[in-house]
């Protein structure tokens, strides 16, 4: 059987002869590839390969997903001091009576908090912002949890405060506003310092990289 090149078969289809056509795939496994493509660092062809994956190993892998996403969308939430995702309210890091109780670190997301916590390196406590500020996205001050972080300063017991903010223009522009912010009260202000690249977002970044990022830290200027 000859094979029909792609300019005869457009010659064909051009003629009015019907092309085949592959039948596409299911409604539910459009969607799941759909929703796996919205993923971040996940496109459309990174998605499908998922997909298939699941399909093929769907004892060993298809089960243990189903049940760990279960799992999270029914224990999971958010801590009332922190800001972190853990089981409980308040969260195992807040809860814990051997962490500083007078160094509080702020991150913007949970991501950058679980990156530092990967280090070991930081001992006290930790305070997720939701983001960042953002002239260009319309992420105001009031949009992130900046009231609650100058509360928990104001309430006392706290003597650094550091401002582990992603070396990015909107994460340098986060830092000196919250520097501003709470330069009345009696703590002493950091944040990270050298090997952190500019640009450089901590989720991204080796242990190596923020352990001295973390040592160096420096007082805002």
């Amino acid at each position: 059987m000859k094979m029909i090149r792609m300019g005869a078969f457009n010659a064909l289809a051009g003629q009015g002869a019907t092309p085949y056509l592959f039948p596409m795939a299911s409604p539910e496994i459009e969607a799941l590839t759909q929703a796996l493509a919205r993923l971040p660092g996940l496109g459309p062809r990174s998605a499908r390969r998922a997909v298939l994956h699941l399909l093929k190993k769907r004892e060993a892998a298809l089960g243990p997903l189903r049940a760990a996403l279960e799992a999270v969308d029914e224990r999971l939430e958010t801590c009332g001091i922190c800001g972190n995702v853990d089981t409980a309210n308040p969260c195992a890091i807040c809860a814990d009576p051997r962490r500083d109780q007078r160094s509080l670190c702020v991150v913007e997301e949970v991501a950058d908090l679980w990156a530092l916590e990967r280090s070991r390196l930081f001992p006290g406590r930790f305070h997720v912002l939701g983001g960042r500020l953002s002239a260009l996205e319309g992420v105001r001050p009031e949009d992130l949890a900046i009231d609650a972080l100058v509360a928990r300063i104001e309430a006392g017991g706290i003597d650094e405060v550091v401002l582990a903010m992603n070396a990015t223009l909107e994460g340098q522009t986060t830092a000196h506003y919250l520097a501003d912010r709470i330069e009345r009260f009696p703590v002493r202000v950091t944040q990270l310092a050298h090997g952190l690249p500019v640009g450089g977002e901590l989720d991204y970044l080796d242990e190596g990289t923020l352990a001295q990022a973390l040592r160096a830290r420096r007082p805002v200027a």
